[in-house]
């Protein structure tokens, strides 16, 4: 383990950051827990069925549903239903025309840094309301604003309420997978969406607001800055080696476990402590790219690292994301490589942290590695 191993500063070759690795800070890394209970508790804590929204035979409380798995029946197991407090709001037409769209975004958007530019005559005809121009005081070179629009989605993962993802066997967890991918599809048909984010939040400290099991989709009429200096950082390691970055990646040092297609590392800068990338072993730029035969060898090995982190950790909270390309990006694109990132809540954000944009992991990746192999799980 760390014994008496000095601090080092890492470089995260995929997002271009800087972490400091500082076990001195910590306790030993088979000594991590979670704080008790912090992965279940929830601010709503829709505890029983009763009350629970997102619970089969309750899906009248719920706002308008987008589609379910299996299709066209009561007994489903998925549910994809448009978020009750929206972060965006999504215009009248669900799935706008090119006619439609003409006057709010430009065409020529091939590049992954293009941002869109908006006019009010296009807010019109998709007929959102303007907002009243901001009473701040600036330089017209310092104000820069748009449109909040887009789509948020959530995903019911199972419908019964104390089913946790990881409690579900590999071929569901890849059914929700296939949600995902699914609709994806279906906004990536809205010629203004650039990016979506796919991501998970369990438990109160991750940002989870129900103890339902759910996942939730963003589709954003931007790329975020992150996103392009991913790209950015992983085309520069192209042109310099002719070789994707996270095709590379792949080391027995750092692998906690793989499937057929898929392969688990703790990544050798990661921010957070017990930070997990489970990455495809074979080149993909886009997630929505995700056949029926790898979601199913996905969801085992995403069920296995929840499980692991599950019992190693106390349940945890924690983050999943989905790091995907932007619309508009080639497929096959040789240095675009998606993955997804699991990243437990065990230490809090604070103001070096915040100012610096420097994490600080308390526990070395090698030694996270070596206790996830470890853990074992029940029979």
């Amino acid at each position: 383990m760390s014994g008496n191993r000095i601090p080092e500063i890492r470089q995260d070759s995929v997002f271009k950051k800087w972490v400091i690795i500082s076990p001195a800070r910590a306790k030993r890394p088979s000594d991590f827990k979670s704080k008790k209970n912090s992965g279940s508790q929830n601010p709503s804590s829709n505890s029983s069925m009763d009350s629970c929204p997102f619970c089969i035979n309750h899906e009248h409380e719920c706002p308008p549903e987008i589609f379910r798995v299996p299709h066209g029946t009561s007994q489903w197991r998925i549910r994809v239903i448009q978020n009750l407090y929206p972060a965006l709001q999504q215009p009248q037409n669900p799935n706008p025309s090119s006619q439609d769209l003409d006057p709010l975004v430009e065409k020529n958007h091939g590049s992954p840094n293009y941002i869109p530019q908006y006019h009010s005559s296009g807010s019109h005809s998709l007929g959102i309301p303007e907002n009243p121009i901001p009473e701040v005081h600036l330089s017209r070179d310092l104000i820069r604003s748009i449109p909040g629009l887009g789509f948020h989605d959530v995903v019911i993962e199972s419908p019964e309420h104390s089913v946790a993802l990881w409690d579900l066997p590999p071929h569901a967890i890849g059914d929700v997978l296939l949600a995902y991918r699914e609709r994806m599809k279906q906004l990536l048909c809205n010629e203004f969406i650039r990016y979506i984010q796919v991501f998970k939040n369990h438990g109160a400290s991750a940002g989870a607001s129900m103890s339902h099991s759910h996942s939730q989709i963003m589709a954003l009429p931007i790329i975020p800055p992150s996103v392009s200096a991913r790209l950015d950082s992983m085309k520069e390691h192209f042109e310099r080696t002719g070789k994707c970055l996270l095709c590379e990646i792949h080391t027995k040092d750092l692998l906690i476990d793989e499937s057929a297609h898929f392969f688990a590392i703790a990544p050798f800068a990661a921010s957070f402590p017990f930070e997990i990338w489970i990455v495809p072993s074979y080149h993909s730029s886009h997630f929505e790219e995700l056949d029926s035969e790898k979601a199913v060898d996905l969801g085992g090995l995403l069920k296995l690292m929840l499980q692991k982190l599950y019992y190693q950790l106390e349940n945890p909270p924690f983050n999943y994301m989905i790091h995907t390309s932007p619309s508009g990006v080639p497929s096959g694109l040789p240095y675009s490589h998606w993955f997804l990132q699991i990243v437990p809540q065990l230490s809090v954000a604070a103001g070096f942290e915040i100012g610096s944009g420097c994490y600080i992991n308390p526990v070395f990746p090698e030694d996270a590695v070596k206790v996830l192999r470890e853990v074992k799980l029940p029979v």
